[in-house]
């Protein structure tokens, strides 16, 4: 018995090709761009996305839109008390700026996050939950506002999920959900 690591013998390559099997290739070339059309169709026009609005900010101008955000906020024990629906987020190495926070369970709030200086990642999830988790990139000279709601109060914690450099593993936050 030949190992199928062989090279076949014969100028295989220039035989004709059965019809049968010209048919199946059509069938699964044409399938093919239907489902290349259908995921390029559902990414535009689809609502599975959780992304919101982003704007081009330069990391100077969003950290002082950060930095007016904390003045406003109520100083609580836990953290910072919106004044309102937003919630100002500054990744830094390794640092967030704005953390922690206090919200309240079932209210939607519209987070605005940005980096100063490379890019992060924005990764939370309730307590040691690691089933329940929700990752997103923050890239810097861009503001992204996420709509979140967060039903079940407690502990969520906030890391960085893209290495930034030397002082990575050191970058987590956290904000408390109450009722």
């Amino acid at each position: 018995m030949r190992s199928p690591l062989d090279a076949p013998e014969g100028d295989w390559w220039s035989e004709e090709v059965n019809r049968r099997e010209t048919i199946w290739l059509g069938i699964t070339g044409g399938w093919a761009a239907v489902l290349f059309g259908w995921m390029a169709g559902w990414t535009q026009i689809g609502d599975q996305n959780p992304t919101g609005p982003t704007e081009r900010i330069s990391p100077e101008r969003y950290q002082e839109k950060v930095t007016a955000y904390k003045e406003e906020a109520e100083d609580a024990e836990d953290g910072l008390i919106p004044p309102g629906e937003d919630v100002f987020i500054g990744a830094m190495r390794y640092n967030w700026d704005g953390l922690p926070a206090v919200l309240e369970a079932g209210k939607t709030y519209k987070f605005h996050i940005g980096s100063y200086d490379v890019q992060h990642g924005f990764s939370i999830r309730k307590g040691d939950t690691l089933s329940k988790q929700m990752s997103l990139q923050v890239l810097p000279e861009y503001e992204w506002v996420v709509e979140m709601e967060f039903d079940e109060p407690g502990t969520y914690h906030v890391v960085c999920n893209e290495f930034c450099g030397v002082g990575h593993r050191t970058m987590h936050g956290a904000f408390t959900v109450r009722e």
